[in-house]
């Protein structure tokens, strides 16, 4: 899968709370080549994977799609990977009703993660605090390799430091022998854990990390447009950049990063500014047929990152975050658009 992507391949990187099914396929149809589903956990996966399996559902036009996990358990990692490629749910956003009630697929990979510095996951052991513990690392690593034929990557920092010591990533890879594991690519998150999503980004480490490993290499943070995305490619000779924030209400950044393609895009359809709101339309579907009342008012932070820097915005504000309905959204649209217009 990751070889047949003509190179730079662009991905959406996972992010909780925002790379759900919908936001997904919309950066899909802006030209992402491949999309990660928010962090899911193994141990829910285990014990009552129902909630979770609704989480990572997704739709077959969001292909290549990669499921995220998280945790600490070996044997979690190992029945969840059993289960996620047995399938997962789809869902249908057409009236076609082409898919069966309950109907599975599994994705088209498995990402570990060893990044996360979000202060619950880190205190429980997971995300990057398996940068310091490389032999459960590798137990994790193998409980998932050993239990599907799809292809696995993972998700990392480019450094860690604890009162225990520092953990550079590329000791880390060496120390878990990553070349023998069976992992197909490496997303490297180019700050340390302690940087958080702020900061310098280390470019070298990515660089080295692409000399040592024998397979695919995505470089990623801090890439905001195609210029920063030019920067990374250049600094670290990555197969690829995973975009996280840059695509917080611009998915279109996708559009824009296919001119670093030697390749022609698939998608011919340019989104611009001018059809902005006909994508949040897009997107406001999309997300209500996925989470229903619930998926509405999460649009409130996405319209918020839409349409921010529009002249006379902030006066809109107040009725974006109290979107409760469809025709919310609408008068929404419509506000916007005369703004637009002046």
């Amino acid at each position: 899968m990751w070889k047949k992507i003509p190179k730079p391949i662009f991905c959406l990187a996972p992010m909780a709370g925002i790379t759900d099914s919908a936001f997904r396929l919309v950066c899909k149809k802006c030209g992402a080549d491949i999309v990660y589903s928010e962090m899911a956990s193994a141990t829910a996966l285990f014990f009552k994977p129902q909630k979770t399996l609704e989480l990572i559902q997704f739709s077959p036009e969001e292909r290549p799609y990669i499921v995220q996990l998280f945790g600490k358990e070996p044997e979690h990692f190992g029945k969840a990977t059993k289960l996620i490629s047995q399938g997962v749910p789809l869902i249908e956003y057409s009236n076609k009703k082409r898919y069966k009630k309950n109907k599975l697929q599994p994705p088209d990979g498995i990402d570990i993660n060893f990044g996360c510095p979000a202060k619950k996951v880190f205190g429980h052991g997971s995300g990057a605090a398996l940068m310091e513990k490389p032999e459960l690392a590798k137990e994790i690593i193998e409980a998932v390799t050993s239990n599907t034929e799809i292809p696995v990557s993972l998700k990392i920092r480019s450094e860690l430091k604890t009162p225990q010591g520092t953990f550079p990533l590329l000791d880390f890879l060496k120390k878990i022998e990553i070349n023998s594991l069976g992992i197909s690519t490496i997303m490297v998150h180019g700050r340390s854990y302690s940087q958080g999503f702020k900061g310098p980004i280390d470019y070298k480490t990515i660089q080295d990390v692409k000399k040592y490993f024998q397979g695919i290499v995505i470089a990623n943070g801090g890439i905001k447009d195609l210029e920063s995305a030019k920067i990374m490619l250049a600094k670290t000779k990555a197969d690829g950049i995973g975009v996280a924030t840059g695509a917080y209400g611009n998915p279109l950044i996708f559009n824009q990063l296919k001119e670093l393609k030697q390749a022609p895009a698939k998608n011919k359809k340019l989104w611009t500014k001018k059809n902005k709101t006909d994508l949040a339309s897009k997107h406001a579907r999309y997300v209500y047929k996925l989470k229903g009342k619930r998926g509405i008012l999460e649009l409130r932070k996405h319209f918020l990152w839409y349409f921010k820097g529009m002249p006379n915005i902030k006066k809109l504000h107040p009725k974006i975050v109290s979107i409760n309905t469809l025709n919310d959204v609408k008068e929404i649209i419509k506000d916007v658009d005369k703004l637009y217009k002046t």
